[in-house]
């Protein structure tokens, strides 16, 4: 399942989209303008937004510009959705800093495809596909940890949290990203609460010997490290 922000102005195709994401899967938050979808953005990053051109407001031209020209957001997938079908437009459209690009009408099918597609290209751990670390596995679709033959009990953050870490192993993130990327709404959340969660996460790694994967980088935040194997 993943988290998409859909930007579009018209309700009946904003209705449309939304009920064919959830049926899909995925969990959908509507924004009918572009300052609607600046707050959103700014509250909590989705894995993928589906933008349209056209909006009350800055275009989605505009917005995926500055979204690329961001930090925080500049990875951020983008599939713009806009009547506007010329060739000029469409190069425009991918230009700007859209990842695909679909016109109307459309199929929503077709659209579905495309966000999967987009999904596996930029957020694989938005799907629902098992990852492995180690020893360590990660099964979403099924909601199972393991490390061999020991099955390791986690609550959903924690689940969520290790994740993460492990679609992005060795990788170190801040408390700051990790609230974005793991909580959503970090604007209303201290950031020790990672450091609990951390806590409660290696402490149910611990079950399987795997609480050392999870380091602290001090003055950084945290990452989550393959094991070092023997002779290596």
């Amino acid at each position: 399942m993943a988290r998409i922000l859909v930007v579009e102005d018209e309700p009946a195709i904003a209705e449309l989209i939304t009920l064919n994401l959830r049926h899909d899967g995925h969990e959908v938050q509507l924004a009918p303008g572009s300052q609607e979808a600046e707050d959103a953005i700014r509250a909590a990053l989705p894995d993928l937004v589906l933008l349209d051109w056209m909006l009350p407001g800055e275009s989605g031209v505009q917005l995926a510009q500055r979204w690329r020209r961001d930090a925080r957001t500049r990875e951020l997938p983008i599939l713009m959705l806009t009547a506007r079908s010329d060739e000029r437009d469409i190069v425009q459209g991918l230009d700007c800093g859209a990842d695909d690009y679909l016109t109307k009408p459309f199929s929503t099918s077709v659209l579905v495809a495309r966000i999967r597609s987009l999904l596996r290209r930029k957020a694989p751990q938005a799907l629902d596909t098992a990852v492995q670390v180690g020893n360590l596995k990660l099964d979403p679709s099924t909601m199972r940890v393991s490390a061999g033959d020991v099955s390791i009990k986690l609550g959903p953050t924690e689940f969520r949290l290790l994740r993460f870490l492990m679609n992005h192993p060795e990788r170190v993130h801040t408390r700051a990203q990790l609230l974005d990327r793991v909580w959503g709404d970090h604007v209303f959340i201290e950031e020790r609460t990672v450091d609990v969660h951390v806590k409660r996460l290696r402490e149910a790694l611990g079950a399987a010997d795997c609480a050392g994967m999870v380091e602290t980088v001090r003055g950084a935040g945290y990452r989550l490290a393959r094991p070092v194997t023997a002779g290596a």
